[in-house]
């Protein structure tokens, strides 16, 4: 505890603890306070001298404070404290778990009003009481006192469970045992410790100006996204997890293969035609489509939107070309050339699909453009050709420019940035990551695919990520989050051959960090940031700020029209919920014999790592939920 902290115990009975914490914590100011007045307090053996030692130590006293209406107590006017206490809590007599549930909830209520800013509420219960996993033996839920989902009632969060460490305060004595002048069994107490919850992020439609191919344009994007964008996750010198994998990955590349990630700003909206011409593995109602706004024909100038968009689209920038990249002759060069920038391109124009928009569900269009503007291969080759042909490269001998034969160093480019995806609300079901695209060209018979697999493995085995041959290159995936990557191979001629890496950032940082929950990368808490400040690189077990959130179950039955788009309803429930919302199971549906109508039944499972998630805040998610599908979705709640 650091000097000049305040603390406020409450619920006192004999003040033993008090008097300790006055003796133990000389660097603080205590406030003792107790229900009971005066002269029944006094009457409780040691209260006498125990409230003397507070008041010798620069300690106050105070009589009839009720913990549950502390902002009444006029000596608390205008004052907050670092650390509220409250020990041992209890109704008294033979009361049931729900009278001690209602009054940790008006408690929790009540303390966070003189709770400062980045305060603690200590609370220690017996064990078993919680209700917690910490809890050993731990108590059936419903049997138990439930802190956390009390403490949530007042936008607290758990963040730490310690045992209560008695031999500490060896003078202190409990008392209050069913009213009685008798102890608890601390002997295996756990102290709650409890911080403020930072409040929901309220969906927001939000409007984005950028160029596409040339082509100013404005549009919108979807309320349920707008959270994801501008964060600047990948910015240089960040310490988010998902630019820190990204730098654990490309440095554990460049040992074998220089890597060049690029710097350009690319918007985030692709037209059809580009969609089609290079995302063929991509299912378009999976995409989030977009209609303009405004567009403006011809506009060449970078809108300041784009100059935002800086922050997400630019990943690293990697290595800078030089001449120890590659070599090659202009015949291999300008093959390999070719092969990058053609490899997933069709000559595809979809029929009245010229005017449509979509936000990019794939960094591909984007890696296609930039290989054929830049010409990142051709200005390699001179380079190289700059410095003479056959350089030594790290200690091996390059023979062409896409080397990887015999330990010969080829030349990886690079880009990162965000992507969105339109999927069904599941636990690992990301509407928007940051994808890692990587592209190289290689000799076919140096069997690249087989070379970048010996290379990822051991860097992404020891954190469970398991690489699987499929036909064409390889699989990515780890427990329990599913697919992470894949790296593909297109041949082309002269045994020349474009591979191409795709990996996703943000689901490799669950297995690299420990991480819960994917949805922790999104937090807005500073403390999630200030882990990996401290400790930068994979492999130490995030420790969560927010322990033991409870979940929380909804059923919501509605009559549905002719048109029902279930893609949109799993849209509204992201925004709606402000993505607490981890698991839907459609339950039940019934379809009316003489009516266009049919009715589901779905159940809702509501679940935050990040912030604290009540019973009364789940339900108002659920409510917002039934209005915004009654005007948007036009359903009839039933």
């Amino acid at each position: 505890m650091s000097p000049s902290r305040s603390i406020l115990l409450v619920g006192e009975g004999n003040f033993s603890f008090s008097a300790s914490v006055s003796q133990f914590e000389t660097d603080t100011s205590v406030t003792a306070t107790c229900l009971q007045h005066q002269e029944e307090a006094l009457r409780q053996e040691g209260a006498a001298t125990n409230i003397k030692t507070i008041k010798d130590s620069g300690g106050v006293v105070l009589f009839e404070v009720d913990c549950t209406k502390l902002k009444e107590c006029a000596s608390l006017q205008g004052r907050v404290f670092d650390r509220v206490v409250f020990n041992f809590p209890h109704c008294g007599r033979k009361s049931g778990v729900k009278k001690n549930r209602n009054l940790l909830k008006n408690f929790f209520l009540s303390c966070v009003q003189v709770l400062s800013e980045n305060g603690e509420v200590h609370v220690s219960l017996c064990n078993g009481q919680g209700g917690t996993p910490a809890d050993q033996p731990k108590r059936e839920w419903h049997n138990s006192w439930q802190v956390a989902a009390m403490a949530a009632e007042a936008h607290l969060i758990l963040s730490d469970v310690h045992a209560f460490e008695s031999e500490k305060y060896q003078s202190y004595k409990c008392t209050g045992y069913r009213s009685q002048d008798k102890g608890f069994h601390v002997g295996k107490g756990l102290v709650h410790v409890f911080t403020r919850s930072l409040p929901y992020t309220p969906a927001q439609i939000l409007k984005v100006e950028e160029a596409v191919e040339g082509d100013k344009v404005q549009y919108n994007i979807p309320a349920e996204l707008s959270d994801y964008i501008f964060r600047g996750f990948l910015c240089p010198g960040s310490v988010h997890p998902v630019r820190l994998v990204q730098d654990f990955l490309l440095k554990g590349l460049a040992e074998k293969w220089s890597v060049s990630m690029t710097t350009e700003t690319i918007p985030f909206l692709l037209t059809a035609k580009q969609l089609q011409a290079c995302c063929r593995d991509v299912d378009s109602a999976h995409c989030y489509w977009v209609q303009l706004l405004q567009k403006d024909l011809n506009c060449d100038t970078q809108t300041s939107s784009d100059k935002e968009k800086d922050l997400d689209s630019q990943g690293d920038t990697g290595d800078t070309l030089s001449a120890t990249c590659a070599t090659s002759e202009n015949r291999v060069r300008n093959k390999g050339a070719e092969c990058l920038r053609s490899a997933c391109s069709l000559d595809v124009d979809p029929e009245g699909e010229s005017g449509l928009y979509v936000l990019r569900p794939s960094l591909l269009p984007q890696m296609e453009e930039l290989l054929t503007k830049k010409e990142l291969i051709k200005k390699a080759g001179s380079h190289e050709e700059d410095e003479g042909n056959n350089k030594s490269v790290e200690g091996h001998k390059t023979d062409g420019s896409f080397g990887g034969c015999n330990g010969v160093t080829s030349l990886l480019f690079g880009i990162s940035g965000l992507v969105f995806r339109n999927v069904p609300v599941n636990l690992w079901a990301l509407p928007a990551f940051h994808e890692l695209l990587l592209r190289g060209v290689f000799p076919s018979q140096c069997e690249p695919i087989k070379l970048l697999g010996e290379r990822l493995e051991p860097m992404l085995a020891p954190y469970g990520v398991s690489l699987v041959t499929e036909q064409g290159g390889l699989r990515l995936t780890a427990q329990p989050v599913g697919l992470v990557g894949r790296v593909s191979a297109s041949n082309a001629s002269d045994n020349i051959v474009s591979v191409t890496v795709s990996l996703n950032l943000d689901l490799l940082a669950v297995p690299l960090f420990s991480l819960p929950d994917w949805r922790l990368l999104w937090s807005h808490d500073p403390r999630f940031l200030q882990h990996f400040t401290l400790c930068s690189s994979p492999g130490k077990p995030f420790r969560p700020f927010s322990l033991f959130p409870e979940h929380f179950s909804f059923d919501i039955s509605f009559w549905t029209g002719p048109t029902w788009e279930e893609r949109k309803f799993h849209a509204v429930i992201r925004e709606a919920s402000r993505g607490t919302v981890e698991h839907i199971k459609l339950i039940d549906t019934f379809s009316h014999p003489d009516l266009s109508q049919t009715s589901y039944c779905y159940r809702l499972i509501y679940h935050s790592h990040t912030h604290a998630l009540s019973h009364t805040q789940a339900l108002q998610f659920h409510k917002d939920l039934e209005s915004l599908l009654t005007s948007r979705l036009e359903v009839t709640i039933r």
